[in-house]
């Protein structure tokens, strides 16, 4: 079993996806198991931070998956495909939504800051930045912060990202740029220069 085991961890994310359309679960369920997590992560941060909504987004793609594994072109990269095709369901989404951002502000709640022995403005601090944030992505246009998150928070390289929106590295380039620039001017009161912590 473990030897079983340990060839399905040496396969190639497009393997599987082969060895899955033939009928193999133990495929599927390795596929799942290296990218359920991240895609989760991608679909809650582009779905107004709704996880009741991404699960089932995660759930679609990989029903999706599971039904027509021939839509994957083996040629490709699967991890660039994943996030195209996820991509593609949340322009999809947005089109059904009369709202396309989230709207929801104020500190974070599970933020703590009961304990006395903690340094209060410094927590205060990390919370405000953290909210003025968060708000100041949702600013950016579709186009920049989603090269934003795909690079910063799904780790993506330029050139997989130019792979799975089928644009120029250039433009990658260029949004990456602008997006960086507009928040580092949204946020330019929390830079050392602005302000002092103890």
């Amino acid at each position: 079993m473990r030897m079983i085991k340990k060839e399905y961890d040496q396969m190639t994310d497009e393997q599987l996806v082969i060895a899955m359309a033939g009928g193999d679960q133990r495929a599927f369920d390795k596929l799942y198991g290296r990218y359920s997590s991240a895609l989760l992560s991608y679909f809650i941060r582009m779905l107004w931070r709704d996880r009741e909504k991404s699960e089932d987004f995660v759930h679609d793609f990989f029903t999706k998956l599971i039904h027509r594994p021939e839509l994957f072109d083996t040629t490709r990269s699967f991890k660039t495909w994943m996030y195209s095709v996820a991509n593609n369901m949340c322009k999809n989404e947005y089109k059904k939504q009369e709202i396309r951002k989230n709207t929801t502000n104020g500190l974070d709640h599970t933020y703590a800051v009961s304990d006395v022995n903690k340094n209060t403005e410094n927590q205060v601090h990390h919370a405000l930045f953290k909210e003025a944030y968060n708000y100041q992505v949702t600013q950016l246009e579709d186009k920049h912060r989603e090269v934003f998150e795909m690079r910063h928070f799904d780790g993506l390289s330029i050139k997989e990202i130019a792979e799975a929106l089928e644009i120029s590295e250039g433009t990658i380039k260029s949004r990456l740029f602008y997006a960086t620039k507009y928040l580092a001017q949204g946020l330019k009161e929390y830079q050392p220069e602005h302000t002092k912590l103890p």
